[in-house]
C-alpha cells in the first residue's frame, strides 16, 4: 500500500491506548483515537478513587504521542465497506485499518433491583456515583459488596479500611480466581479489616431493593449503600455493525487478532475473542494485545502475513487496603498456582505493577512523540523490500 495509511483505534483503554503508540511509531501511519472522555482512565485504580486514594486518571497528553489525534466522542457504528465510523456527534472518521478496542463494562445481572439500586465499579462514571452516594450517608451505614473476585475484594478491602462496615457476598466462594491456599491470607486480611464475608451458593443475591438485599436462602442484609461488581459486559458497537461477535457480544477474532469478518479490523483488549484460544479479560492481557493489534497492521501494511499471538500472564496482584496485599502467581497459560507474596510486601507489589504499566504508556507515548524507532526508509511499512520481523512484547505465537 502507498502513500499514508490512516488507522482508527476505537477506545482509549489500555489496550487501544498501547496499540495507539506502537502504530504513531512508524512513518507513513496516521492515527486517530476515538474515546468518549477526554482523558485516561487507569481501571485498576479505581477502587483507590472510591476512598480518594488515588485520583485514577491520566491525562492522555501523557499516556499517548502528541502525533495521534484525539476525537473525544463515541463511537456509534462501524460501517466496514466504506470504512467508516460514525460518532454519536453527529461526524465520521474514516479509516484504511480499524484497532477494536472499546473494553468492558458492568453487564446487566438480571437480578431484580440490580439496575435501579446496586452502583458500579465498571468506568469513571459510575465510581463518581458511588463516591457521592458514599459521601451522603454516615461512615457506620452497612454497605454491601456483591461479587467477590478481584473488584470486590480491592473494594471491600478499600472501604473498610476507610472506616466502612463491609459485607462481602461472594455468591460462591472467596476470590474464585485465586488457589486455594492465596484465599487465606485474603480472608485472615479482610476478617482484620471487619468485613463480613458471606460464601457458599446460598450466599447468592436475588433481589436488590432501596434498603438492601436479599439472598438466595432467604436472608435480608440492610444496606444503605450496595455495590455489585460481578461479571462484566463488552459494547454492542460490533453487534450493531454488523460484525461477528459470540454469545458475550466479543468481536470474533483469529489468532492474528484480525476480525473473521474483515481484515481491516484488528481486536484489542476485552472486546475480542479468539474462541479456540480464550484469553483472562485484563489489563495484563490489554497491554499485551494492543501492540500485538499494531504488528498485525503494520505487517499488513507491509505485505506481509501477520504472526499469530497468544498472551503470557504471570499472576493477578490484589490491594487490600494501602497497607497489606496478595500477589497470586500463575504459570505462563494462566492457571494459578500456589505461589504467593502477601502482607506489606504484597501491597509494595501490587503497587509497583501498577506504577510500571503506567510508566509503559508513558514510555510508549514518548517514542511515539518523537518516532525513536523510526525503521530506515527501506523498511517503511509501506516499501515492499521491508522484512521487518520484530514480535511486540509480551506476545508469543501460538504453538
Amino acid at each position: 500500500m502507498n502513500g499514508n495509511v490512516e488507522v482508527v483505534v476505537v477506545g482509549g483503554g489500555y489496550g487501544g491506548v498501547t496499540a495507539a503508540n506502537s502504530l504513531a511509531r512508524r512513518d507513513g501511519v496516521s492515527v486517530s483515537l476515538v474515546n468518549p472522555r477526554p482523558h485516561f482512565v487507569e481501571r485498576i485504580r479505581l477502587h483507590q478513587r472510591v476512598t480518594g486514594s488515588d485520583d485514577a486518571v491520566e491525562g492522555f497528553g501523557r499516556v499517548m504521542g502528541g502525533n495521534v489525534r484525539l476525537v473525544v466522542d463515541t463511537a456509534t457504528r462501524i460501517d466496514a465497506a466504506e470504512r467508516q465510523v460514525s460518532l454519536a456527534g453527529g461526524g465520521t472518521v474514516s479509516y484504511d485499518y480499524l484497532v477494536y478496542a472499546v473494553g468492558s463494562g458492568a453487564c446487566d445481572p438480571g437480578v431484580p433491583g440490580a439496575a435501579e439500586f446496586a452502583h458500579r465499579m465498571s468506568d469513571l462514571e459510575g465510581v463518581e456515583r458511588l463516591r457521592s452516594a458514599l459521601a451522603a450517608t454516615p461512615v457506620s451505614a452497612p454497605v454491601t459488596v456483591v461479587g467477590a473476585g478481584p473488584t470486590g475484594l480491592e473494594t471491600a478491602a478499600e472501604l473498610a479500611e476507610a472506616g466502612r462496615k463491609v459485607t462481602l457476598v461472594c455468591g460462591d466462594v472467596l476470590g474464585p480466581s485465586l488457589h486455594a491456599r492465596v484465599r487465606r491470607p485474603v480472608a485472615r486480611r479482610l476478617a482484620e479489616l471487619g468485613v463480613t464475608v458471606l460464601e457458599g451458593p446460598r450466599a447468592r443475591v436475588t433481589e436488590v431493593t432501596q434498603e438492601g438485599v436479599r439472598l438466595g436462602d432467604g436472608r435480608e442484609l440492610l444496606s444503605t449503600v450496595t455495590i455489585w461488581t460481578a461479571g462484566f459486559r463488552v459494547p454492542d458497537l460490533a453487534a450493531r455493525s454488523g460484525l461477528r461477535t459470540d454469545a458475550a457480544g466479543r468481536l470474533v477474532i483469529d489468532t492474528t487478532l484480525t476480525c473473521v469478518d474483515d481484515v481491516r479490523i484488528v481486536a484489542a483488549g476485552d472486546a475480542g475473542v479468539m474462541p479456540d484460544h480464550p484469553f483472562r479479560m485484563s489489563c495484563q492481557a490489554a497491554v499485551q494485545l494492543g501492540p500485538a493489534a499494531a504488528d498485525t497492521i503494520l505487517r499488513r501494511i507491509a505485505g506481509k502475513t501477520p504472526a499469530p499471538v497468544r498472551m503470557f500472564f504471570a499472576g493477578q496482584c490484589l490491594s487490600l487496603g494501602r497497607k497489606e496485599g496478595v500477589t497470586q502467581f500463575s504459570y505462563p497459560n494462566d492457571r494459578v498456582n500456589a505461589l504467593h507474596i502477601s502482607g506489606r510486601t504484597g501491597a509494595g507489589v501490587k503497587e509497583i505493577a501498577c506504577r510500571f504499566t503506567l510508566d509503559k504508556l508513558v514510555s510508549g507515548a514518548r517514542k511515539a512523540s518523537s518516532r525513536a524507532s523510526r525503521v530506515d526508509s527501506t523498511d517503511r511499512p509501506d516499501s515492499p523490500r521491508s522484512d521487518h520481523r520484530t514480535t511486540p512484547s509480551g506476545t508469543r505465537p501460538v504453538a
